[in-house]
């Protein structure tokens, strides 16, 4: 076996042995390492005020009214370009967001750890469709669902988890892909069993019978709600295995809707980017190409690690939501093994006789074979303060993998 295939070998056997763990729910500015008032995290790459798409920018005024740094749209605007605001990835504080992805101090966060190796990941609560911040829709209806989840459902839900302990996510997400989830645009099943958990928890320890029922309402009136944590449980996953020198694993995968950015194992933290493309995909009434803003959000790290789009056998029902057809999710599956180095233990798909996930994505096979990484996703309105205007399909630009390949070739050389 040679040096590269030892140190995949390596690499991708930290990522198989992972067991991400529900330890709670805090808030940003205290659980999140180096958080401020002053910082925004979003998704992606790195990206400056100057440099950012329309979502994000709107995620990022809300974000500043929410936090009672601005008292509107104008101010707000004014101080994210006044280089009072430090803007930095999810990623680089072991972190992921969905779509814009932005997080900052006063918002709630889930607490996940990899029981294996200890390290921890975070993510804000999911708000549901619609209007909603992550896609960088602005509005009283936005903030005023924020300050509840804030004040109501993140207590209730964080004494609820007290009450219960701690959930593990790994044979919660292995369930779900059972049960017709991919664990990145379909997690129906993944939310009913997260409720179906907690919700005994949720009724015997809530503050009052009003906060229960609000809760509970919420919970099961939005599918995507799980998403928030099979993100984190993909990026505490993905993290140990992510400088692991001499490895082509791909340990990163993100946008920010202006760059598609990914990181390689064998070096280090490192991105490598290319413009963002356009989403293939279905739109709501009233909603085009035209309105769409290209790919953006750190939730491709589903794919990263395994499942998302590479799962897309295992969540047939899918192709209603992101376009395509059943055999396409069933063929993307099957050709994701070409340019993965191994197949999950625990995340098994019935509709392929159980066999494993494609997991582990090999920078040097994705180069070799032209073969990009499936992934489906949500789309935002390319115009700040409008919101999610559909879902569908994306390709990653092959230029991420070739430069990052040519780099890695360049390091073992020089």
């Amino acid at each position: 076996m040679g040096a590269i295939e030892e140190a995949n070998a390596k690499a991708v056997d930290i990522l198989l042995a992972a067991k991400p763990v529900l330890r709670g729910i805090g808030v940003a500015g205290d659980e999140i390492p180096g958080m401020t008032k002053q910082k925004i995290l979003h998704a992606g790459p790195p990206v400056t005020w100057d440099r950012m798409c329309g979502p994000m920018r709107g995620a990022v005024i809300g974000a500043l009214i929410y936090e009672a740094m601005a008292g509107s749209r104008e101010e707000a605007e004014e101080l994210a370009a006044s280089g009072q605001i430090t803007y930095e990835p999810c990623h680089h504080s072991q972190a992921v967001g969905p779509m814009a992805g932005v997080v900052s101090a006063s918002m709630p966060v889930w607490i996940l750890e990899n029981e294996t190796y200890k390290n921890r990941a975070y993510c804000t609560l999911n708000e549901g469709l619609g209007k909603v911040l992550r896609y960088g829709a602005l509005g009283d209806e936005v903030i005023d669902r924020l300050r509840w989840m804030e004040r109501t459902l993140a207590p209730t839900l964080a004494r609820a988890l007290d009450a219960h302990g701690d959930v593990d996510l790994r044979s919660m997400i292995a369930q779900a892909l059972e049960m017709g989830d991919e664990g990145h645009n379909r997690n129906r099943a993944g939310t009913s069993l997260l409720i179906r958990t907690l919700a005994p928890s949720i009724v015997s320890s809530a503050e009052s019978r009003s906060a229960a029922s609000e809760v509970l309402a919420f919970l099961t009136s939005n599918d995507h709600f799980f998403l928030n944590l099979s993100m984190p449980a993909a990026k505490c996953s993905l993290d140990p295995a992510a400088d692991v020198p001499g490895s082509t694993l791909v340990s990163a995968m993100s946008r920010n809707g202006t760059d598609f950015g990914i990181r390689v194992s064998g070096l280090g933290s490192r991105w490598f980017t290319a413009p963002a493309p356009k989403v293939d995909g279905l739109y709501f009434p009233g909603f085009g190409g035209e309105d769409a803003n290209p790919d953006i959000g750190d939730s491709v790290i589903c794919e990263t690690a395994g499942f998302g789009g590479f799962a897309m056998a295992s969540a047939p029902a899918i192709v209603q939501f992101v376009g395509g057809t059943v055999d396409f999710a069933l063929n993307s599956t099957r050709e994701m093994y070409e340019i993965t180095l191994a197949e999950h233990a625990f995340y098994r798909m019935p509709i392929l006789d159980f066999r494993g996930t494609p997991t582990g994505i090999d920078l040097r096979r994705v180069v070799e074979t032209q073969i990009p990484p499936v992934v489906n996703t949500g789309i935002a309105h390319r115009e700040p303060g409008i919101g999610q205007v559909g879902a569908g399909l994306v390709k990653p630009p092959m230029k991420c993998f070739e430069d990052a390949l040519r780099a890695f070739a360049e390091e073992r050389s020089s």
